[in-house]
């Protein structure tokens, strides 16, 4: 029998130069090119481009919201800057044939493989999470190349967001990439003229109201992802597409390796069952009473979920925004609407669900800003029950800053009246109504 052999270099230093076509070239894939960049890589870009701070840039965000295509429009844009090409370097970590590889060594193959040396450099690190201990051997490496510019970009987000603080403190700067929001769905359709911004009370206006809505629908049931909105293929079998290649990698790979996570179909059911349940309050008894889950994993589950960026816990706040001594009620919202959509069936404006289905798609405009704090009231002042849907709070002051109850119907601008635990919150909260 044969031995296994190491692969050899002459081969990674091809898959580089495969990678790295723009060193041959000049550009970069023509069909990477044609693609539309999101309304994110505008704020991303300076974080890129800004040399005078040695630290690294870490794109995090969930799968297939389209990281690895704004990694290649930075490159584009590096290279329009007059950047040498062949100083530019792109590595996904997540080849096999880099595995066991640290990334200074990957560093150094590239160098071979463009025939420079590097002192003024962009390195760019897809899929950073599949190199175990990436966060120690990033460190070293913005220490050592005090000039070259490092920018990794991973899928589990607040486990990367925690390697980093612990680890990378001073030398790391978090950029997160979020599912699409509404905003950039209609601006990637070629309808971004349907808002208009406006001095209104509410603010926007629409110049054909009824065609906002159905894109709205559109974005609930098939907007979370850049390449599904331009896929009829995809949108008629969104099941295989987000089950099975965003949500069972993640909850059948990534999490159990990240975390050594035993029962995977029992995570894939727990998810399953927050899914369709995004937008209601729970608590840990009532999940493990409805889920079967011990109550044990209840709060491990969780976590791991949020690391993967599928799911945000909104914790409860009272009448005064005072927040409870012991988290017992909390709500669970999935971080993009489509995704329930996908696992169980498309929405309709008459549809009973339709209701958490908006809010899930409201609250996901706000929950990736970073520094905000969100929560949710509830209260019940003698015989008098209350609750407000989204607050922002400022966590310094625990004070609110605003409020917002969201509601399908447009009833409530003729009667607002009937909007009255509103009301009596911005009342108790000195806030404008």
């Amino acid at each position: 029998m044969k031995s296994a052999r190491a692969i050899p270099t002459e081969k990674i230093i091809q898959r580089l130069q495969f990678e790295n076509p723009w060193w041959r070239t000049g550009q970069i894939q023509q069909d990477l090119m044609d693609l539309p960049r999101r309304l994110y890589f505008q704020i991303f870009w300076p974080f890129v481009t800004d040399v005078t701070i040695q630290r690294a840039v870490v794109l995090m965000g969930p799968r297939r919201v389209g990281k690895t295509v704004m990694m290649h429009h930075c490159i584009h844009g590096l290279i329009n800057k007059k950047i040498t090409a062949k100083k530019i370097f792109f590595i996904g970590i997540d080849n096999p044939i880099y595995m066991n590889i640290g990334l200074e060594e990957l560093v150094n193959f590239c160098m071979v493989a463009a025939d420079v040396n590097i002192d003024e450099a962009f390195v760019f690190f897809d899929e950073i999470q599949y190199l175990k201990d990436w966060e120690r051997h990033l460190k070293i490496l913005v220490d050592s190349y005090p000039k070259t510019k490092f920018i990794v970009s991973g899928s589990a987000a607040a486990a990367l967001k925690l390697k980093s603080t612990e680890s990378g403190a001073g030398r790391f700067t978090e950029f997160m990439l979020p599912p699409l929001t509404f905003q950039e769905y209609i601006t990637l359709k070629g309808k971004g003229n349907l808002i208009l911004t406006s001095d209104s009370p509410l603010g926007i206006q629409s110049k054909n109201l009824k065609e906002l809505n159905q894109e709205f629908l559109k974005y609930i049931n098939y907007g979370g992802y850049p390449e599904v909105i331009f896929s009829p293929q995809i949108q008629n079998n969104m099941s295989r597409y987000i089950k099975g290649d965003i949500i069972d990698k993640v909850l059948l790979r990534d999490l159990p390796s990240l975390y050594g996570i035993r029962d995977v179909q029992e995570l894939n059911r727990f998810f399953a069952y927050l899914a369709y349940n995004t937008g209601r309050e729970f608590s840990v008894e009532r999940i493990s009473q409805e889920s079967g889950v011990e109550k044990s994993l209840i709060k491990k589950y969780i976590e791991y979920l949020q690391a993967a960026f599928l799911i945000s816990v909104l914790n409860k706040i009272d009448e005064k925004s005072a927040k409870f001594t012991r988290i017992t009620y909390f709500k669970i919202y999935l971080t993009n609407p489509s995704i329930r959509s996908a696992l169980f069936s498309p929405v309709d404006f008459l549809d009973d669900e339709i209701g958490a289905m908006v809010e899930t798609a409201i609250f996901a405009q706000w929950m990736h800003q970073e520094n905000a704090t969100f929560r949710y009231a509830r209260w019940k002042v003698g015989r008098v029950e209350g609750e407000v849907d989204l607050v922002s709070i400022d966590p310094l002051k625990q004070k609110t800053i605003w409020c917002t109850e969201i509601k399908w119907s447009n009833r409530y601008i003729t009667r607002p009246v009937e909007l009255k635990s509103l009301i009596f919150f911005c009342e108790k909260n000195q806030l404008k109504t």
